[in-house]
């Protein structure tokens, strides 16, 4: 939520562990974590897409990331929920006060990792060890509170988005069926899905920007330092920006959605979250045959979120 110079100095810290060379080497840990939720699921005959399967691949991802112990992994996820809670347009006192008590727990929890980490007691943390770097190129160093407050954007920027990713485009799947069969019969369109998935129901709904300069936007006058909201699944659903917007095509190009934003701010995990939505989705399509739903979903409630709390499914047996 910064500009130049703080900006950049984090994002050039953080920028070797996102790119697409860096995402493509981690995909074989990402297939086995998706093909051991997915066989416990065949095994039951279904599951619930959010609890079993699209919350899980994130945290496991962004916990390895960390060097988050798998057994302390937990509560990571109702952390998350909290703190996202609290960023709601129009939050309530309640969850104010849960996302304040998460951001508390979650901060102590890291500050006593870090230093674990930092002791030589934990292993992995390829993200976290680049936060820690001896020094940026100016020779600048994060603060303690700076480190604690980047690993809380990191949980929370890849964990919701990307769960509703996989949980939105399961359940556009199942109501869209030409679809789903187009995408058996031509697997090599999950690129384009995913794309179009990003689009047709983009997981992060609102944007925050603050008016740097006084101008005008359709003839409305903006005055430096106003707050704007954007409204990004809005603007990807514009017709005239897209073909029969409202329309599911899992082939559809060109596809200039803003789902990770753009220019200096777009989302520095995009890789990272398009291959997780590309082996999720392929692979469950692949290997659960006839899925249908199997209960009420139950959606988050959310304005700026969009995805689901709860979206029970069933399948048959793997041909």
């Amino acid at each position: 939520f910064n500009d130049p110079p703080y900006h950049t100095r984090v994002r050039r810290l953080l920028a070797p562990a996102f790119t697409p060379r860096a995402v493509r080497m981690l995909e074989p840990r990402f297939a086995a974590l998706v093909d051991g939720l997915i066989d416990k699921a065949l095994a039951r005959g279904g599951m619930d897409v959010i609890s079993d399967f699209a919350a899980q691949l994130p945290v496991e991802i962004i916990g390895d990331m960390l060097a988050v112990p798998r057994e302390e992994r937990g509560p990571l996820r109702g952390w998350s929920l909290a703190i996202l809670g609290a960023l709601e347009p129009a939050p309530t006192r309640e969850a104010l006060d849960w996302g304040n008590r998460s951001v508390a727990e979650f901060s102590a929890y890291l500050k006593a990792h870090i230093d674990r980490f930092r002791k030589g007691r934990l292993t992995g943390g390829e993200v976290l060890g680049l936060l820690l770097a001896e020094e940026t190129e100016e020779g600048e160093k994060l603060s303690e509170v700076e480190l604690i407050q980047n690993c809380i954007f990191l949980l929370n920027a890849g964990h919701e988005t990307t769960t509703n990713l996989i949980g939105n485009a399961v359940a556009a799947l199942i109501d869209h069926p030409d679809e789903l069969a187009r995408l058996r019969a031509d697997p090599q369109l999950i690129e384009t899905a995913v794309e179009e998935f990003l689009r047709f129901e983009s997981s992060n709904q609102l944007g925050n920007r603050r008016v740097a300069e006084r101008l005008e936007i359709g003839g409305v006058a903006l005055e430096e330092g106003a707050l704007v909201t954007l409204g990004i699944g809005a603007a990807n659903r514009d017709p005239a920006q897209f073909r029969d917007p409202d329309r599911l095509d899992i082939g559809r190009t060109p596809n200039r959605h803003l789902a990770f934003g753009g220019g200096i701010h777009a989302c520095a995990g995009m890789s990272l979250a398009r291959a997780e939505g590309r082996i999720a989705i392929s692979r469950l399509v692949e290997r659960a045959p006839h899925i249908r739903k199997a209960g009420a979903a139950r959606r988050g409630g959310r304005a700026r979120f969009r995805g689901f709390l709860a979206f029970p499914i069933e399948f048959g047996r793997p041909e």
